[in-house]
């Protein structure tokens, strides 16, 4: 009987080796949809952040330049034309940095370039600054938004501020 165990080779079986394979293909499936979702969570939260970030840099630019500002009060659309043409990241860091902020972002978390609106020879229109970002399908929806949340898991829509206030923004309803 002793030699019996002795003989015996030690390790695993192939049925022992299957069922631990199996077992961690299943745990797998069902942690890596979660995993995805919060890497786009992550990107999208880094991209609200950024543009509120940017955007409360713009709002303390428009204040010092006309002493105070009523931005977006009441408005209920937003047409981008009316912002006039789009700036790059550089342009707007000059008139923000360093007084504003330390650096503007030039990409959101999906690496698209934002848009950028600053009027600086007018700041006393009614539209004056706006930030866009085109989401994770780096395309833009349209040109003309109303102020409305969306689905937090919808990650190519749009992510717009305008004026002092959030346009489009991710939010649970």
């Amino acid at each position: 009987m002793l030699s019996k165990i002795r003989n015996r080779q030690k390790g695993f079986t192939l049925i022992e080796l299957l069922i631990v394979i199996a077992i961690i293909g299943i745990i797998a499936a069902l942690l890596i949809p979660n995993f995805l979702d919060a890497l786009q969570k992550a990107k999208q939260k880094r991209t609200v952040a950024d543009v509120r970030n940017t955007g409360t840099a713009m709002f303390s630019w428009l204040t010092d330049q006309v002493g105070a500002a009523a931005a977006g009060a009441a408005a209920t659309n937003v047409v981008i034309g009316s912002y006039g043409s789009a700036l790059t990241g550089s342009t707007v860091a000059g008139v923000l940095v360093p007084q504003y902020m330390q650096e503007v972002p030039n990409v959101d978390g999906w690496k698209t370039p934002y848009e950028f609106y600053l009027k600086t020879a007018a700041p006393l229109d009614p539209q004056v600054m706006a930030i866009r970002s085109f989401g994770r399908n780096k395309t833009k929806e349209v040109d003309s938004y109303s102020v409305t949340s969306f689905d937090p898991t919808d990650y190519d829509q749009d992510i717009l501020w305008a004026d002092g206030f959030f346009v489009r923004w991710p939010q649970k309803r």
